[in-house]
């Protein structure tokens, strides 16, 4: 239980000093901030300075009642939970106070153990509904087929890990480029992965995807219908925009402000609530050009191309093919209850010797098209093209060929072959031990 409130910040509304003391005896020493107010008054310029996870008040009060206070804070943006204590337990009161929101009730004189359940069944309520949103939201993005690891130790693959591992201590804004299917999703993944926002929710959002008249809303909460927004559901973890460059420009400017200020003012809302995110961002278009097109906002752009990744497409990381390919036979494989397709030598060659222009997604998807029909297309199966007499030469005098010729050229420097070839120094080393070269 203790855990579950360590991190959250509490609003007591009781005009009673008594019962003040006693809430604070009590609840003080288990959440992460409590502040205490003896009147509406006071809690409601406490709401104007700061943000509260939960409100337990009282209804019975001098001026102005609890639950119509209650009431006039959730007219102008209050999305916290509440709980009332209450000496009288009448049927309207119940109702009343369940139609403004209100988790739970707790009748006076009450002990320590009921209020602390009270708390705790509250706080594990919001807990619950805000990991059921963030599942439905990443099953309906199709998010889990994202997933994965990064593959390969390409110089580029390489480089990009090195930069993750650094960005990871930090969390600064990073915008992921690349041609489509490059994987800037795996690689947004890992960095959240390797932060310390791993165990908080990463969630993804494909701006081109989304109904652009729905952004606003899903993204910033709507107080009309006291739903809160995926932003403040996301808060504590990491949020991914793909595609970023087809937000559109009303969005874009409320998004500048939450990335600069890390708070958002749900829709009809007078008060703002604080974040803590990590934004990451994603595009496979220049937003440059789409800058000097007027289509993206030049400050947005400024904010948010702090620290760029790359992600290399596959064609200039082929040595990573038979890697990846590996791995995608046996992962389909399995989610498709076949039989793996050997991999052989004819096939890798003819794997590395394709463009790939739409990537690693177009390397998956010919391996699962390929999987269905139970076999390699004739292009990718290894065949001898009409005309040719010679049989096929082994991959592996060709791969070795190729590297002791490139080795040759560069004067036996083997960073600049590595280079050159598009792997790494480590496989040079590998190649060449395995050789005995």
């Amino acid at each position: 239980m203790d855990r579950a409130l360590a991190n959250i910040s509490v609003l007591v509304l009781d005009d009673e000093p008594g019962t003040r003391n006693f809430l604070r005896r009590v609840l003080a020493p288990r959440v992460h901030r409590l502040e205490e107010a003896a009147s509406a008054e006071e809690a409601s310029r406490l709401l104007d300075v700061q943000h509260f996870d939960l409100v337990v008040l009282d209804n019975v009060m001098p001026g102005q009642s609890g639950l119509d206070w209650l009431a006039e804070q959730r007219r102008v943006g209050l999305f916290a939970e509440a709980i009332l204590i209450t000496a009288y337990a009448d049927l309207e009161t119940a109702i009343h106070a369940l139609r403004l929101g209100a988790a739970d009730f707790v009748l006076k004189p009450f002990r320590s153990n009921q209020i602390l359940n009270a708390v705790a069944r509250c706080m594990d309520q919001r807990f619950l509904r805000r990991e059921n949103f963030l599942l439905k939201h990443e099953l309906k993005a199709d998010a889990v087929s994202a997933r994965g690891r990064l593959i390969g130790d390409s110089p580029g693959i390489e480089g990009v890990r090195r930069t993750l591992a650094r960005l990871a201590k930090v969390s600064t804004p990073v915008l992921f480029t690349g041609e489509t299917g490059t994987g800037k999703e795996v690689a947004a993944r890992t960095l959240h992965a390797m932060s310390d926002r791993a165990g908080h929710a990463f969630v993804p959002i494909n701006c081109a995807t989304v109904d652009p008249d729905r952004l606003m809303t899903d993204l910033f909460g709507d107080l009309s219908s006291r739903r809160d927004g995926i932003l403040a559901l996301a808060s504590g973890g990491t949020l991914y925009l793909d595609e970023v460059a087809e937000l559109p420009r009303a969005v874009q400017a409320a998004l500048l402000r939450v990335v600069e200020e890390n708070r958002i003012r749900p829709l009809g809302a007078e008060r703002e609530i604080p974040l803590n995110l990590r934004f990451l961002f994603a595009t496979g278009t220049d937003l440059g050009k789409a800058v000097e097109a007027g289509r993206f906002r030049r400050d947005l752009w400024h904010r948010i191309n702090v620290m760029t990744v790359h992600m290399p497409p596959l064609r200039e990381r082929v040595g990573d093919i038979p890697e990846l390919a590996g791995h995608l036979m046996g992962l389909l494989s399995r989610q498709l209850g076949v039989a793996r397709l050997p991999l052989d030598e004819p096939v890798l060659r003819a794997l590395a010797g394709y463009r790939w222009p739409g990537n690693v997604r177009e390397l998956k998807n010919l391996i699962e098209r390929s999987l269905i029909l139970g076999g390699f297309p004739p292009e990718f199966a290894g065949a001898a093209r009409p005309g040719d007499g010679e049989p096929l030469e082994s991959l592996h005098a060709v791969e070795r060929r190729h590297i002791l010729s490139v080795l040759e050229a560069c004067g036996g420097n083997r960073a600049e072959a590595a280079r050159r070839l598009g792997i790494s120094r480590k496989t040079i080393d590998r190649k060449c031990a395995m050789w005995d070269v």
